[in-house]
């Protein structure tokens, strides 16, 4: 078996179809992403070599193939409370404007991966809720979702190692918010779960179906999509939002010349973006 015989063309090919399906960018020098995350599927899928798995893919025949695919190419690297300031803006300043709602606060966490993100809102709405006990008689609806099936099975699980809870994971919020797992591992505790649901959401799609938000974090994941890309999802985003609604994008992104339905926020640190009026 051979794993290193895919070139320009099939490259270009991949990229083109790729972008298609799922809105990523490789750009010209990711061959060295597409071996190392997809080899691993030419021995699983019992072919002969990567090219041959980049030529099914590209043909769009056999779905359970272009599920893996996708899922390995938009699998990203995620931590708990990530950047940390999003967090502190949104229990010191963001939740108090809902206090004494009736009606659900409602929490997007677009691209959400294996769970941090979504689950790191819920502890910090439930610490929140701790030192202010009957703030959301109206509940709270933390919504996380995900291109990939496998990710978001492992979101609904809420199990992880040890390796992942160190990633950003401080050990009183450890003790506080896991307890052990029959694995091994340790998991969300229900008050924390119970906050929170999955669903499968391709951002190139239509999401109206998820309703209308009051806050919505869609972090480090328009850098992977082109400007037009760009545009488009932040289009159905301010769709989506309630008037004067948030967004939390990545510390790295600029939404520069890419929509005028939002105004910036600057914060010490950080910043957000509220939809105009």
């Amino acid at each position: 078996m051979s794993t290193n015989d895919f070139d320009a063309k099939n490259y270009k090919e991949f990229c083109d179809y790729l972008e298609k399906q799922c809105g990523i960018v490789l750009g010209a020098n990711k061959q060295y992403l597409v071996r190392s995350r997809l080899t691993p599927l030419v021995a699983k899928h019992s072919l002969d070599s990567l090219s041959t798995l980049l030529a099914k893919f590209t043909r769009g025949m056999d779905r359970q193939l272009n599920a893996a695919v996708i899922d390995a190419m938009t699998t990203n690297e995620t931590l708990w409370f990530r950047d940390t300031y999003p967090f502190e803006i949104l229990k010191n300043q963001l939740l108090n404007n809902f206090t004494g709602r009736r009606t659900p606060i409602r929490i997007w966490s677009a691209a959400c991966s294996s769970g941090q993100e979504p689950y790191s809102i819920a502890m910090t709405i439930h610490e929140y809720m701790q030192a202010k006990p009957g703030a959301f008689p109206g509940g709270v609806q933390i919504i996380g979702t995900d291109i990939s099936s496998d990710m978001l099975e492992r979101c609904r699980r809420a199990e992880y190692n040890n390796l992942s809870l160190g990633r950003g994971l401080s050990a009183e919020r450890r003790a506080k918010f896991f307890e052990n797992a029959d694995n091994g591992e340790m998991r969300v505790i229900k008050p924390v779960r119970d906050l929170v649901s999955f669903k499968p959401i391709n951002l190139l799609e239509s999401y109206s179906s998820l309703g209308k938000f009051d806050l919505v974090f869609c972090r480090n994941v328009l850098i992977y999509f082109s400007a037009e890309i760009k545009t488009r999802i932040l289009q159905q985003i301010a769709a989506g939002l309630q008037p004067g609604g948030i967004l939390m994008v990545g510390a790295s992104e600029s939404m520069t010349g890419l929509s005028d339905k939002f105004n910036l926020h600057r914060c010490s640190p950080g910043m957000y973006y509220s939809k105009k009026q």
